[in-house]
């Protein structure tokens, strides 16, 4: 498997990706459209999820696609980035036709980063203003590292961030977007080296390859408030998946947070991942091995990501966490 064009979520053809922020805030929202409505689904694994929306995702309910997805800072402030975001596209003449009226579907997942320093001193919080310029930028190039959703986002030992990836096999491209708020580490701490490195494609997170060293015991955690921490993703495709079989892409993508992420899962994140079926390419007659394939993409594609968000991040005055940028290796040299 080999990186799109772009190595995005945005090498299937038809997504785009939009980023806001606000850096005295230190939040933001990222939104995931389409050129039109995809199919969507959901899995959860962490302990603290915030959510909207989610419940139409199932496969036995009326709507069967969306018509964009939402991953926002904020905690359960960072749910009304889809008010803004419905707002936009009601406007833009696109949602499901309810009697002649529009009503955009649009789910969402929140992290936490209230307490990365940000004012957030707001009267009306600033979310749906968020949501909504994020869909107006959305286009099929977008920023990694600290841009909005991975704006204000922590993990353990070093800044999170919003990252992306994506692989293509046969007739089809599979994308991964997250936001890494991780409690655990996307890195060997204290070494440069990221959990990841035995998926990296070329040099896309700094090419140092696995971690010499030994897994430090007990992990590195960046607190233990509830509901502090949460990495939320989608995965994508352009197979013409229905949504139980988009159900079991997300859930095998979630392999890749426990590959990329030391420990991943816990009680304390809200570790979510969505998935995005445009349904440009068919299966074959025999989907069988074609959709083993596809989730395991998703997963590779999940982990590579996860790396990229923390590897791209950059320094802001008044981090609470250095970057990735600042860590040496154990010769001393610039990673």
């Amino acid at each position: 498997m080999t990186p799109g064009p772009r190595n995005l979520i945005t090498d299937i053809p038809g997504l785009r990706v939009g980023n806001a922020q606000d850096a005295r805030l230190r939040s933001g929202t990222t939104v995931l459209t389409g050129d039109r409505p995809f199919t969507a689904a959901v899995h959860v694994m962490g302990g603290a999820p915030g959510t909207v929306e989610t419940d139409l995702l199932a496969p036995d309910k009326l709507v069967q696609q969306v018509d964009a997805l939402v991953l926002s800072g904020g905690s359960a402030f960072g749910l009304g980035a889809v008010d803004g975001v419905r707002a936009g596209l009601r406007a833009a003449g696109r949602g499901f036709d309810v009697g002649g009226q529009r009503v955009p579907i649009v789910p969402g997942a929140i992290l936490f980063d209230l307490l990365n320093g940000g004012a957030k001193d707001w009267d009306r919080t600033p979310y749906p203003d968020l949501g909504r310029a994020a869909l107006e930028a959305a286009s099929a190039d977008f920023q990694l590292g600290s841009a909005g959703a991975g704006f204000g986002a922590l993990t353990a030992t070093l800044k999170g961030g919003l990252g992306s990836a994506s692989a293509r096999f046969g007739a089809y491209t599979v994308g991964a977007l997250v936001a890494v708020n991780a409690l655990g580490a996307a890195n060997v701490a204290p070494h440069p080296h990221f959990w990841a490195a035995p998926f990296e494609q070329g040099r896309e997170f700094g090419g140092l390859g696995p971690c010499p060293h030994p897994a430090p015991a007990p992990p590195p955690l960046k607190g233990v408030t509830i509901g502090a921490s949460t990495t939320i993703a989608i995965v994508a495709t352009d197979a013409a998946l229905d949504q139980a079989q988009a159900t079991r892409m997300a859930v095998a993508a979630h392999d890749g947070l426990a590959r990329a992420l030391y420990p991943s899962h816990t009680l304390l994140d809200g570790d979510l991942v969505f998935a995005a079926a445009t349904g440009a390419q068919p299966l074959p007659g025999d989907p069988t091995a074609t959709l083993l394939t596809l989730g395991h993409a998703a997963a590779l594609c999940l982990a590579r990501a996860v790396a990229r968000g923390v590897y791209h991040a950059t320094p802001q005055p008044g981090d609470p966490m250095p970057c990735w940028t600042s860590l040496r290796d154990v010769n001393g040299a610039a990673p």
